[in-house]
C-alpha cells in the first residue's frame, strides 16, 4: 500500500539511479525480525577446530605451503558460505515460484565481484607459488545444455546445490549427507560411464576476452549483470513476493562477524575475494565437483576396481590428479575445508545439530537429487560454481548458458518436488 504525501508538500527529489538501484524491493509484508542466537555448540567447537588444526598442520608439512594455504582458503569459503547461508538453490527458488529475486542480486554481486579480480589477477597474470592465472571456459553444446538442467532439477529434489551442500553437512544436516553421497555417485558413474557421452555435439568455448580484451570482458559482464538485477526487481516489484526467511543473528556488527548471520551482501563480497584467492594460488577458479569423481573412483580403487583404465581418468590433467594424494588435490583441499570451516561457523552460532527422523520420500529425494547432480555437473563441465560463478567471471558465454538452462531445470524441478513431499515457496506465505 502506498500513501499520497501531504497537501502542499514539496515532492521528494527522485532518488539517484545507483541508490534506487540497490534500495530494498518490495515484498508483500515486511521482513521478521531474526531470533536471537543460541549458546555456542562447544563439543562441535572443539572437535572441529582441532580437526581444523591438525589437518592444516599435516597439509602443510606433507605436501607443502600451497595446498596449506588452498585449505585455509576452504575454511574461510565455508564459514563465510554458513554464516551469509548463500545459497544458489533458494534463491532460483523463491525466484521462479514466488518472484523473490533477493538472491538472485546477491549472485550478481557475487558474480560481478569475482568478474572483476579475475580481470585484474588474468589480466596482469598475477600468481603466486608459479602459477598462471587462467579462464574457465567451457564448451558449448548438447552436454552443457542437458548437464545444467540436470543439475538444477537435482538441487531441487536434494535441497542444496555443490557449495551448499558442503556447507549445509559440516552443519550437521543428516539429510544432506544423502545428498551428498548421491552427489560423490553420480560424479563417479559420469567418469566412468564418459564414453558414452564425450562425443556429444559441442562448439568450442566463447571466451570474450579473446575478441575484446579483458577491459572489454569485464564492461559486457557487468553491463549484463546490471540487467539482470534491474529485470530481477521488475519481476519483483510485479509479483509482489513474501520477504526471505531469517536465521539466527547475533546483535551488534562485531558480534554478528563473529558468530552471524551475515547479510547477502557481505557473504557475496567474501566469497568472491575468498574464491579470487583459489584463483591466485592455484591459477584456476575455485571448483567443488571434480572431487566427488575423485573420492568415488578412490572409493572404487580401494574395493578393488580400477578407475585408473577408465577414459574419464587417463585424459591429460585427469590421471595426475588420480595418481596423486586427496589430500595435495586442489578441489578437495577446499571442498574438505568447507565442511570445516561450515561446522567451525555454526558451532560458535550455536546452530550445529544432527537432523534425525529424516521421512523415506525426502531421504529418497536427497540420494535422487545428489545423482542428478554428480551426473549433469560431469555433462555441463562444472556445477554453480565452476561452471556458472567461474565461467560468467571469466567472461565466458558458457557460464551464462549454464545458468539459463539451470532455471528451467529449476522450473522442472519445482514442479517434481511435491512428490517427494517437499514444498515451494507461495505467494500467501509470511516468507519464503
Amino acid at each position: 500500500m502506498t500513501t499520497a504525501p501531504p497537501a502542499g508538500s514539496t515532492p521528494a527529489a527522485p532518488p539517484r539511479a545507483s541508490a534506487a538501484l540497490f534500495a530494498p524491493v518490495r515484498t508483500s509484508s515486511p521482513r521478521p525480525e531474526a531470533p536471537p542466537l543460541p549458546p555456542v555448540r562447544r563439543t562441535p567447537l572443539v572437535v572441529s577446530g582441532l580437526l581444523a588444526a591438525a589437518l592444516t598442520a599435516y597439509v602443510w608439512s606433507a605436501h607443502g605451503a600451497k595446498p596449506g594455504v588452498l585449505l585455509l582458503l576452504g575454511l574461510g569459503l565455508g564459514v563465510a558460505l554458513f554464516h551469509s547461508r548463500f545459497g544458489f538453490t533458494s534463491a532460483w527458488r523463491q525466484l521462479i515460484a514466488v518472484g523473490n529475486g533477493a538472491g538472485l542480486r546477491a549472485h550478481a554481486l557475487l558474480l560481478g565481484t569475482t568478474a572483476t579480480l579475475f580481470a585484474l589477477l588474468i589480466g596482469t597474470e598475477t600468481g603466486l607459488f608459479g602459477s598462471q592465472p587462467a579462464p574457465s571456459a567451457g564448451s558449448i553444446g548438447v552436454g552443457l545444455f542437458a548437464g545444467s538442467a540436470l543439475f538444477a532439477i537435482g538441487m531441487q529434489l536434494g535441497g542444496a546445490c555443490a557449495s551448499g551442500t558442503l556447507f549445509a553437512v559440516g552443519s550437521g544436516q543428516t539429510s544432506i549427507v544423502l545428498t551428498l553421497g548421491g552427489f560423490v555417485g553420480g560424479a563417479t558413474l559420469a567418469a566412468w560411464q564418459f564414453d558414452l557421452w564425450k562425443d556429444l555435439p559441442a562448439w568450442e568455448p566463447v571466451v570474450l576476452s579473446e575478441h575484446i580484451g579483458w577491459f572489454g570482458s569485464w564492461g559486457v559482464t557487468i553491463a549484463a549483470l546490471l540487467l539482470v538485477v534491474l529485470v530481477s526487481r521488475r519481476v519483483q516489484a510485479r509479483r509482489n513476493p513474501p520477504p526471505l526467511g531469517t536465521v539466527p543473528s547475533a546483535r551488534g556488527a562485531a558480534l554478528r562477524a563473529v558468530r552471524g548471520s551475515w547479510p547477502l551482501a557481505a557473504g557475496a563480497l567474501v566469497l568472491a575475494l575468498l574464491g579470487a584467492g583459489v584463483m591466485l594460488v592455484s591459477g584456476g577458479a575455485w571448483g567443488v565437483t571434480s572431487a566427488f569423481s575423485l573420492w568415488g573412483s578412490e572409493l572404487v580403487g580401494a574395493l578393488g576396481g580400477h578407475p585408473e583404465n577408465w577414459t574419464w581418468w587417463q585424459r591429460p590433467g585427469n590421471a595426475e590428479m588420480l595418481a596423486g594424494p586427496v589430500l595435495a588435490d586442489k578441489t578437495s583441499l577446499t571442498d574438505i575445508g568447507i565442511m570445516i570451516g561450515a561446522a567451525l561457523a555454526s558451532a560458535v552460532g550455536g546452530t550445529w545439530a544432527l537432523h534425525r527422523g529424516i521421512p523415506w520420500r525426502t531421504a529418497l529425494a536427497a540420494v535422487l537429487g545428489g545423482v542428478l547432480m554428480g551426473i549433469g555437473a560431469r555433462l555441463a563441465g562444472g556445477c554453480n560454481i565452476g561452471a556458472y560463478l567461474a565461467g560468467i567471471a571469466s567472461g565466458s558465454l558458457s557460464g551464462w548458458l549454464w545458468g539459463v538452462f539451470a532455471l528451467a531445470g529449476t522450473w522442472v524441478g519445482l514442479k517434481l518436488r511435491p512428490l517427494f513431499g517437499l514444498g515451494n515457496p507461495k505467494p500467501g506465505d509470511g516468507v519464503c
